[in-house]
């Protein structure tokens, strides 16, 4: 082989591999920029479940205290129907 067409193998080789470079260094930005759209979504999703927490926790408590307060209502009028069980009586007829 002439040295002419050896320089021209080795810069058309050259070129080639540098189209490479350039192809792997667009794919490495794309996963960089699809890792971060990926953590921003976690970071939502995450945030959103927090908040989701709070929520449940904080109607987990309203209905514990309701529930407790009927508990104690129903507890009170079973002592008091108790107490005039003599006075009260449902008459059928």
């Amino acid at each position: 082989m002439k040295k002419e067409n050896l320089e021209v193998l080795l810069e058309d080789i050259s070129s080639k591999f540098d189209l490479v470079l350039e192809g792997h260094e667009v794919l490495r930005s794309e996963v960089r920029e699809l890792g971060r759209k990926t953590d921003e979504r976690f970071d939502l999703v995450d945030f959103k479940i927090d908040t989701l927490n709070k929520k449940i926790d904080a109607v987990d408590e309203k209905l514990s205290k309701k529930i407790d307060a009927v508990a104690t209502d129903l507890a009170a009028h079973r002592a008091d129907t108790e107490a005039h069980h003599g006075m009260y009586r449902v008459k059928e007829g």
